[in-house]
């Protein structure tokens, strides 16, 4: 998998390309020979991928990997950020794996060819002083083809950095500079495939956050919220399956959890049967996702607590983590395991369709229209009094899970006031921002009991690793300490009256 940095230009109908060399001084500008090659392009029947900003092609003259997927951009102004991924197979059938990672966004639709390209290649690479290749120049002249038939036309001139380096960004933004005052329009980049299928291939991605404000209604504001998650699952559905950066799976099981929340949160309004069948699905996948998160954080909090041990220490510190990537492999395979399911399939394409319009209850079809302020206030306030109601039930000296339960409820609350906050204001977000930290220290007093428990079922497993699992565990106990020490003061601030005065 490699990451695409690059921006794509305009040229003008006399544009020619001007000399390089000199990006900066002493840089020199080497010309490589003109390619010719096809494309073909994969999608489904009503352009998904493209409209998610999705490219799957099979290039006839790659030998190796020819197939090629990217996925959804990262924009920075004109400068494209993407990741790259290439696929050995013949162009009879997409390979299993390209297949599997846009599954989110296909949801068992069929991938068919939907376009050819065929493109004249002029190229020209900048190399510095010690002929390191720092950017490539290409310009491209692209026919869209229907069998030997020559539909449309175009062309179009990109700036990709080789290598990822302060001098090579420098010299990208040079070469950027030159080409627009050569004739070139620097725009937001339009994909080859977009511009070669047209309008349909332009229109919205099946999931679309809507913009809320003050005057919205409580129908928009709804649609607003389960669009975010929606979108937030669908676009971490590839990076949890390449399993490469824990962050996917964070966001993923984060969005996950945060729709069944909002869910519970809005349900007055909603329809009983799909809010409530959606809610039981996303437990399902939580229930799948959780496990390889929690081991995540595990491994990470031990990686932390054993860098300083030397030797034998080491060793045994070694095996532990070894046991925790072990069990984590096994959570992953599991997870992998519902998410290439007809199952999953099948919530997803309920997610994405509750998300394009949600619909209320017929109690409360006149909420449709008058803003939502009035009624969002009331459900945080709701969320809050479900907060404090289980503060108050605790003693002085709260058990284990009696904090987890406390943990549980501020995660709620903050959700719901995060949820309102566009119809609300910034007195919602201050508030959620304080019921946020209570939620954080809970949350790191659950990791340490979490692992300090892993730790003492180790023990009875690992018994010349004992002396190190004793350490950690004594880690784990001033952190507990520490944390529950720490909790009322959190507690206090987000419980002042001012904070929330606004509900």
């Amino acid at each position: 998998m490699t990451a695409e940095r690059k921006v794509r230009l305009i040229p003008s109908g006399g544009f020619q390309m001007p000399a390089l060399d000199g990006l900066p001084e002493g840089f020199v500008a080497i010309p490589r020979p003109v390619h010719e090659f096809d494309a073909t392009y994969y999608d489904t029947s009503d352009l998904e991928l493209a409209r998610w900003g999705i490219t799957l092609r099979h290039r006839g003259d790659v030998s190796g990997r020819p197939w090629t997927l990217k996925l959804p951009e990262h924009s920075s102004g004109v400068l494209v950020t993407r990741e790259e991924l290439g696929f050995e197979g013949s162009m009879d059938a997409v390979p299993a794996e390209a297949c599997d990672l846009v599954r989110g966004f296909t949801r068992g639709r069929q991938l068919i060819r939907v376009a050819r390209l065929h493109t004249n290649r002029v190229r020209v690479g900048v190399e510095d002083a010690n002929r390191q290749v720092l950017i490539e120049v290409v310009d491209d002249s692209v026919s869209v083809l229907a069998g030997a038939r020559k539909l449309d036309s175009f062309r179009e001139v990109e700036v990709e950095a080789a290598v990822d380096t302060p001098s090579s960004r420098a010299t990208l933004r040079s070469a950027v500079a030159l080409l627009v005052e050569a004739g070139c329009r620097a725009e937001r980049p339009i994909p080859k495939l977009v511009r070669a299928l047209g309008q349909r291939a332009q229109e919205p991605p099946s999931v679309v956050v809507v913009s809320v404000d003050r005057q919205s209604s409580m129908a928009e504001l709804v649609r607003h919220v389960t669009a975010y998650s929606v979108k937030q699952i669908v676009m971490n559905d590839a990076g949890v399956r390449l399993g490469r950066d824990p962050e996917a799976v964070h966001r993923y099981r984060v969005a996950a959890r945060r729709l069944r929340s909002d869910l519970r949160t809005f349900d007055r309004f909603l329809e009983d049967g799909p809010a409530g069948r959606l809610r039981d699905e996303l437990s399902w996948l939580g229930g799948a996702v959780g496990p390889v998160r929690d081991l995540d954080v595990l491994g990470a909090r031990f990686v932390g607590h054993s860098s300083g041990l030397l030797g034998e220490d080491q060793a045994a510190a070694s095996k532990l983590l070894a046991r925790v990537w072990a069990s984590r492999r096994d959570a992953r395979d599991e997870l992998l395991e519902a998410m290439r399911s007809e199952r999953y399939d099948s919530v997803l394409r309920a997610l994405v369709e509750f998300a394009s319009g949600p619909s209320l209850g017929r109690n409360f079809k006149h909420e449709s229209t008058r803003p939502a302020a009035g009624s969002a206030r009331r459900l945080v306030k709701r969320r809050w009094k479900q907060l404090a109601a289980t503060v108050e039930a605790v003693g002085e000296d709260p058990s284990d899970e009696e904090l987890h339960r406390i943990r549980i409820a501020a995660k709620r609350c903050r959700y719901a006031a995060e949820a309102v906050a566009p119809v609300v204001g910034r007195r919602a977000s201050r508030f959620a921002a304080g019921v946020e930290e209570v939620q954080t220290v809970l949350g790191d007093y659950h990791d340490a009991v979490v692992a300090e428990a892993w730790l003492r079922d180790a023990a009875a497993r690992l018994v010349d690793c004992r002396v190190v699992i004793g350490g950690l565990i004594a880690i784990e106990r001033q952190e507990r300490a520490r944390l529950r020490e720490a909790w009322p003061a959190a507690w206090h601030l987000a419980s002042r009256r001012e904070a929330r005065a606004w509900f």
